[in-house]
This record gives C-alpha cells, sequence and structure tokens, in this order.
C-alpha cells in the first residue's frame, strides 16, 4: 500500500485568477466542487492508496473522505508543503505525490502509474503524457508540452519516490518545481547543451534521465502514462 501527498496551497495569483476569485487554486469550482476534490477522490477509489496526507488550506479540514488522514495547513512554498507533507508519511516505503491541479485524474490512472513505476528500478519517478493521449483525451486544454526524440509530451503531475532521496538534492529539487512549466528554464539548470539539444529536439527521455543521476546521484525514471 501506498501513502500520498497532495499539494493544494498553491496560490490562484496566475491565468486561472480570471475564471474564479477564490484564493487557492485547489478551491476554485469545477461543476460545483473544488478542484482539489476531483484529485482526492481518484485517490480515494484508488485500490493501492492507504492514506492521504493533503497540504493545503485550512477550509480543506472539512473533507470528508476516509482515506485522509490528515490536512496540514500550507506555506506559501512547494518545498515547504512539500517537507510538511512528508512529516506525515508513517512509514519508509515509496509515496505518492499529486499536485491539486489535475482534477482529471482517474483511479485506473493512478493505479497504472504506480504499476509502471514498481516494474522499473528508480529512485525517482515522474509521469508524462504524450501529446496525441492528451489532445485526445482532453481537447481544447492547453498544456506545456516538451518535444524529444521519444515523442512530444506533457507533465502528468504525479510522482513516486522514496522519501530519503528528498535530502540528497533538497536545493535542486526546490530550484526544479519552480521551474516545471518552464522546460526551457528547467533545461538551463541543466546544463547550455541540454537547452540546445531541447530546441533542436533532439534529447531523449534517457538522456534527461542520465543528466539527473549524475546530478544528483538518485535514478530519475520518466513514466509515460496512457
Amino acid at each position: 500500500m501506498v501513502e500520498a501527498i497532495v499539494l493544494a496551497g498553491s496560490l490562484n495569483d496566475g491565468k486561472l485568477r480570471e475564471i474564479s476569485r477564490e484564493p487557492y487554486e485547489a478551491l476554485i469550482p469545477l461543476a460545483g466542487r473544488p478542484m482539489v476534490e476531483y484529485v482526492l477522490e481518484a485517490l480515494e477509489e484508488s485500490p493501492s492508496i492507504s492514506r492521504i496526507i493533503v497540504v493545503g488550506p485550512p477550509a480543506l479540514k472539512d473533507l470528508q473522505l476516509s482515506k485522509v488522514a490528515t490536512v496540514v495547513e500550507s506555506t506559501f512554498s512547494v518545498m515547504d508543503n512539500l517537507r510538511l507533507g512528508l512529516e506525515q508519511v508513517s512509514g519508509e516505503k515509496h509515496v505518492l505525490l499529486a499536485t491539486s491541479d489535475i482534477p482529471l485524474l482517474t483511479a485506473a490512472a493512478v493505479e497504472d502509474f504506480i504499476a509502471r513505476c514498481r516494474a522499473r528500478e528508480g529512485d525517482l519517478f515522474y509521469s508524462i503524457v504524450d501529446r496525441e493521449t492528451s489532445e485526445k483525451a482532453f481537447p481544447g486544454i492547453q498544456r506545456t508540452y516538451v518535444k524529444l526524440r521519444d515523442g512530444t509530451f506533457t507533465g502528468g503531475n504525479l510522482f513516486y519516490f522514496h522519501p530519503r532521496i528528498v535530502e540528497t538534492g533538497w536545493s535542486f529539487a526546490e530550484k526544479m518545481i519552480n521551474l516545471r512549466k518552464e522546460p526551457l528554464k528547467m533545461c538551463a539548470r541543466l546544463g547550455f547543451l541540454f537547452i540546445l539539444r531541447l530546441l533542436l529536439g533532439q534529447l531523449s527521455i534517457a538522456d534527461v534521465e542520465r543528466r539527473v543521476e549524475k546530478l544528483l546521484g538518485i535514478k530519475g525514471r520518466a513514466i509515460i502514462s496512457p
């Protein structure tokens, strides 16, 4: 069984502000329900998830879901919120990390991602979705895409990792998470040649995985979710 952390503390100060005046992205209503509830529902229905830790605004403490073990009040830092969530993890096993802005997440997708992670050797896994699959499933939704030799992908905003690796590259990870929607700046942290090869579409998933291992000493793996 896997414990899940949901980061729901992002302020609503970007483009979504034009849609809703809710102070947090997680609270933006979709069909009458806060966006984060759809994420939590998918995790609630996933057989592999044993308990859920939510890091977000106090308003989420009223959640009525059996697997939500605790709601920790968030700060304004993504990495601080991650640390707060990890402090609530009860064991020393891999954990699943999800953001609150993926309301189209399903229990089947969660199960598939976890199964694919367990089938590979690695310390840190990140879900990616190819452009064709993403646009077919969710037409009209704007996403950030990166062109690689293997295809064109967008991030799935699901991570699977062992808590022990976090301290190894905390500072680097904080910068990378803050740049998760800016692929060019993210590649700049990985080296100039990465920028050039990205622009030329010459990077492969394996190239990125090797670079992460060289920089951090951990085995990072991209998981292509169907």
